[in-house]
């Protein structure tokens, strides 16, 4: 089946676009960009790949590859003002990896990209998982999923622990029929909206050698690795700065210790975990102050977390785990992250 043709608001066809004679310098102020300066100026695009590169540490080839599609759809966008027609181009993406890496985040950002380049309606994100989409009886799977793709038409959907929409095990299952529909929306409506599929990167791989049709519609493949003690650490501290919390003495050094041991340990998400530790250390910074009702509290008081906040989480009563120096050149990964299954 042919593509349709699509055209991005503001695009003109080829005899729009001719010059006109003797036109001098009353261009048309109007007149469709040129240059990539130009459709970046216009559509702002710089700005959101900029507070991408804030929101988020580290993960340089994810947004080096968001740079890249970037790049193709503006100068996409050039080649339409200049009329040359071109097929819709498949932006239906896979983001892979650990939990708390980021892929949510950057999907938001991409939504955004994606509607200030034109190539979406409204810009907003969708995010579901199986649950929004099979149903539990015959009958059920088609309204749930054609209502998530309603609210979902003319943005993002982005569907989080795809490989779960198939269970082959299952002859009871309605999976498939999700999946189906997914299919012909993502192939016939791909100029309004954008499907991207996300989990961890093996059940992923099972999950499309099962679907070779869902695989043959994606068309980006971008890969989370999970972060470094070293970016974990500086999530940490970006995340107190926004909440007006910091360090105290020793407290950064005891973080650092923590996730040291703490990314050796079962369950552990990334920068969710960061997140959740610092909870805990505010929870207890709380506690601490709480307890002495008659002190004045100042601005450091309330805004500092201290090393006994830290080293009072239950991380450091078990054993540390061998350093990769005393486990030789066996395996360095990580333990599975995410929730126990």
């Amino acid at each position: 089946m042919t593509a349709p043709l699509y055209r991005i608001p503001g695009a003109t066809s080829a005899a729009q676009d001719a010059p006109v004679a003797n036109e001098g310098a009353a261009a048309d102020a109007a007149a469709p960009a040129r240059t990539v300066a130009e459709v970046l100026a216009s559509s702002q695009v710089e700005s959101v790949l900029d507070e991408l590169d804030r929101e988020l540490v580290g993960l340089a080839p994810v947004k080096q590859r968001i740079r890249d599609i970037a790049a193709l759809l503006v100068i996409d966008k050039l080649r339409l003002n200049l009329g040359l027609a071109a097929q819709s181009p498949s932006l239906h993406m896979s983001f892979t990896g650990n939990p708390g890496t980021g892929k949510t985040t950057v999907a938001m950002r991409m939504a955004q990209i994606l509607h200030r380049l034109g190539y979406v309606r409204k810009g907003h994100l969708v995010a579901v998982t199986r649950d929004d989409l099979v149903g539990q009886y015959i009958g059920h799977t088609a309204p749930k999923t054609r209502e998530v793709l309603k609210k979902a038409m003319g943005g993002v959907l982005f569907i989080d622990e795809a490989y779960y929409l198939y269970r082959p095990e299952n002859e009871r299952d309605y999976g498939q029929e999700a999946i189906e529909i997914l299919l012909q929306v993502m192939e016939n409506q791909r100029d309004d909206l954008v499907v991207i599929l996300a989990g961890y990167a093996d059940r992923m791989d099972t999950f499309f050698r099962s679907n070779p049709g869902m695989s043959s519609r994606i068309a980006h493949h971008l890969d989370f690795p999970d972060y470094t003690e070293d970016e974990l650490l500086a999530i940490a501290e970006r995340m107190l700065a926004q909440q007006n919390y910091r360090f105290g003495a020793g407290a950064r050094e005891a973080f650092a210790q923590y996730l040291a041991r703490r990314v050796t340990q079962p369950h552990f998400a990334n920068a969710r975990s960061v997140r959740n530790a610092l909870d805990r250390a505010r929870l207890r910074q709380a506690s601490r102050l709480f307890t002495d009702r008659d002190r004045a509290l100042d601005l450091d008081d309330l805004c500092t977390i201290a090393e006994a906040d830290v080293r009072a989480s239950r991380v450091f009563a078990a054993p540390a785990a061998p350093t990769h120096a005393d486990a030789g050149s066996g395996d360095r990964s990580r333990p599975l992250a995410g929730r126990s299954r």
